[in-house]
């Protein structure tokens, strides 16, 4: 990390910033990119980031799609009377205009102005907090309803193309390259038992039932910033996996991660269920900014769509692990296991409500 920061310090005066006298610290929990928080003598912080390579092949398709919404985020925000300096995020362009730079090693390193006095979390602390986070994502879905979705790029191809992952686990699991295998079998499973639903959301955007469109695909609680006093939901952040999709992507995963007692980490199985109480939150505040955006079939999607992104994050999870923990951020040598195992405890509790979960977001879309 320590040559990170030096080259984070190094990577400095290439961008339009008024200051050069600043501190550099390690901001936020990321899996994927490496993010700092840099604070000036003087001025306010911005935030800069190392886009992971492993990940994003092509950053200037990152920033494309970046640039692309956060315009017109910030134009519809200001449409209807808000602030897009605190509800958008802002990129600072190198001095030469590019949105992003490259280091040494070939890295992209790009920069956002900091939103202050805003907090994120990991997890809710109440269902009221859940709630925003529905409403912020719900807000994103609707704002960018009318842009189009296919002329965005796929940073990362099929990325929830939960066929493609099927595929690329039993690709992994087929090699054993670290011969890991022998040690989570049961496991294994436990994921290809359950094979057969793997093409319910693909299957159904190809029949036409249900449309793309610009989605997040990251939807976690802690992409969305705060008020610090309020808790009120400002602004979406990490927009690298913009991209065309489906809302059920982008309502699953955020219900995969905050409808769960535990974190990620947990591999303790007591601490790990399925909180429909925060299901609901979440889809209270969701559809209430959604209003009539989505047919029926869409709504009955986004109650698969738990299902679904859950299944496909362990699936990730257990593939990398099988191969050697390439893409996701380890502590230790189990960490993706650990976290495989994780996401299969909540896939079985959340099998358990599937029918009070779909009934719960029809009523709510009907309102």
């Amino acid at each position: 990390m320590e040559n990170l920061v030096e080259t984070a310090r190094a990577m400095l005066p290439l961008f339009d910033i008024p200051f050069s006298e600043c501190t550099i610290s390690h901001h936020g929990n990321g899996h994927i990119n490496d993010t700092f928080l840099i604070t000036p003598v003087e001025g306010r912080p911005v935030i800069l980031q190392r886009v992971s390579p492993v990940a994003f092949h092509h950053p200037e398709y990152v920033m494309s799609n970046m640039l692309n919404v956060t315009r017109t985020l910030r134009t519809v925000i200001e449409q209807r009377g808000g602030n897009p300096e605190r509800e958008a995020l802002t990129v600072i362009p190198l001095k030469t205009g590019e949105s992003f730079a490259v280091s040494e090693d070939g890295s992209a390193w790009r920069m956002t102005a900091f939103i202050d006095h805003t907090v994120s979390r990991d997890l809710p602390e109440n269902p009221e907090m859940f709630a925003e986070s529905g409403h912020a994502f719900g807000r994103f879905q609707r704002d960018l309803s009318d842009f189009p979705a296919e002329t965005l790029y796929e940073t990362i191809p099929h990325f929830h193309d939960t066929p493609s992952r099927l595929a690329a686990f039993k690709e992994a699991v087929k090699k054993d390259d670290c011969s890991r295998l022998a040690g989570c079998q049961d496991l294994v499973d436990l994921y290809l038992a359950r094979a057969e639903r793997a093409d319910l959301l693909t299957g159904a955007l190809s029949r036409g039932e249900i449309p793309l469109r610009v989605t997040h695909n990251d939807t976690k609680l802690n992409n969305v910033l705060l008020d610090e006093t309020t808790f009120k939901a400002l602004c979406v952040i990490d927009l690298d996996t913009v991209m065309p999709g489906l809302s059920a992507y982008d309502f699953g995963d955020a219900i995969r991660f905050g409808a769960s007692t535990a974190l990620e980490d947990e591999t303790d199985p007591e601490k790990i269920h399925f909180s429909f109480p925060m299901f609901q939150a979440f889809a209270e505040g969701y559809l209430a900014e959604t209003g009539n955006l989505f047919n029926p079939a869409e709504v009955d999607s986004l109650a698969v769509g738990a299902w679904m992104m859950t299944y496909e994050c362990g699936m990730r999870f257990l593939t990398d692990y099988l191969s050697g923990d390439v893409y996701f951020h380890v502590a230790h040598d189990r960490h993706n296991l650990d976290r495989a195992w994780n996401q299969m405890m909540l896939l079985q509790d959340m099998e358990r409500h599937q029918d009070e979960m779909l009934a719960c977001v029809r009523k709510l879309a009907a309102h």
